[in-house]
């Protein structure tokens, strides 16, 4: 499953990707957005960003700080005005949501 991504403003969101792939789950050596935990990004034109994510599973050991890290990371982007991230588990994550990238790092290909 590809992030549903809505923007006016590719070079920022751009950034905004890029700085989400520094964010690794503490338990898995891949990056959030590879591993397929980000599902939607909306940046407006007064470029406030609202991120809508997942974890592996309800019960991550990461589900204090990871949504934490991938939301203030993003904050101090410049020219980011705001954030917001919601948590969610709907649709569950599964493996296949991973990244061919992702899924090679992991040897599931």
């Amino acid at each position: 499953m590809a992030a549903i991504i809505v923007t006016e403003n590719t070079e920022l969101m751009q950034r905004v990707i890029d700085e989400i792939k520094t964010c690794f789950d503490p338990e898995i050596p891949v990056d959030v957005w590879e591993l397929g935990l980000i599902y939607e990004l909306h940046l407006n034109k007064e470029n406030h960003l609202k991120i809508v994510m997942t974890l592996t599973s309800p019960n991550c050991p990461a589900a204090e700080t990871l949504p934490a890290e991938v939301e203030s990371k993003c904050k101090l982007l410049q020219g980011i005005t705001g954030t917001e991230l919601t948590l969610t588990f709907e649709p569950t994550w599964t493996k296949e949501m991973m990244s061919e990238v992702a899924q090679l790092e992991l040897g599931f290909m």
